[in-house]
């Protein structure tokens, strides 16, 4: 089967006029235009083409990469807006439409805007859309607590910058951990900082020196983020304070603070551990 608005390897079937027609094995053809036909070519070679929607709706095949495919996120310029929708460039001949319903907010000519590109059941044709949440899900996450993801940066919010996570999930990357210039539109690494009880997704942009380490050391350094940095714990603290305020065995905990010691998270005195900063 062909696929529209993804990459096909096809086999080159015939010569015609008009160009290649190629074909995936299963009696499915498109056309591929004398313009991206390659210098020199076989019957039978094997060609890497990217396939969607001519001006005549034809499937059709083009070795043009385009700026975004089918289910991916991009920053798209808007070349014109007309009474049917705005129409982008991606890179390809025919541009890529997207309706009024599927803009997050009005579109421009020159404007350039953070999309997703999907198939429209109804019409069969690949379209953009602004409205990018609507295509991110965090009922179900395939992502835990210091693993590494890749992000795309979506929009601004009065507490940070939403992030778009391994282009499934909606994250957030809080002001205070925003340590440089990002924009909308960027491809960033992350670390996911913490899985929220609603399945909200804290994002650090840096790398967290503790996301390696056991998981206690982990959680007390959490504990002491959310306690300006402070707890009235150490060594000496007895085994039931530790387990009330911890949930943890006070040989779990001197283990844990041993290790963010020695690895200078934590500085330890007589009135408890403190954050390093």
């Amino acid at each position: 089967m062909i696929h529209l608005g993804e990459y096909n390897t096809l086999e080159i079937l015939r010569d015609t006029e008009p160009g290649l027609f190629l074909g995936d094995g299963d009696q499915d053809e498109v056309l591929l235009p004398n313009r991206y036909v390659p210098e020199t070519f076989e019957i039978g070679d094997q060609l890497e083409v990217f396939v969607y929607l001519d001006n005549e709706e034809r499937p059709v095949a083009t070795t043009d990469q385009p700026y975004i495919k089918k289910g991916d996120f991009a920053v798209l310029r808007c070349n014109q807006v007309t009474k049917f929708g705005a129409f982008l460039d991606w890179g390809l001949v025919k541009e890529l439409f997207c309706p009024f319903k599927e803009q997050a907010f009005k579109m421009k000519a020159g404007g350039w805007y953070l999309v997703y590109c999907y198939l429209d059941e109804d019409t069969q044709r690949l379209v953009a859309s602004s409205k990018t949440n609507r295509f991110l899900d965090n009922k179900e996450l395939t992502v835990s607590q210091f693993d590494e993801v890749d992000l795309i940066v979506s929009h601004p919010s009065e507490i940070g910058m939403n992030v778009i996570v391994n282009k499934r999930h909606l994250g957030l990357v809080f002001k205070d951990d925003i340590y440089k210039d990002i924009s909308v539109g960027d491809r960033l690494k992350g670390i996911v900082k913490k899985v929220r009880r609603d399945n909200k997704l804290d994002i650090s942009l840096s790398q967290i020196g503790y996301r390696n380490i056991e998981p206690s050391a982990a959680f007390i350094l959490e504990v002491l983020k959310d306690n300006s940095g402070f707890l009235p714990l150490h060594d000496k603290s007895s085994p039931e304070v530790i387990k009330e305020q911890l949930q943890m065995s006070k040989k779990s905990f001197k283990k844990a603070i041993g290790s963010l010691y020695k690895d200078r998270l934590i500085s330890i005195d007589a009135n408890g551990i403190t954050l390093i900063k």
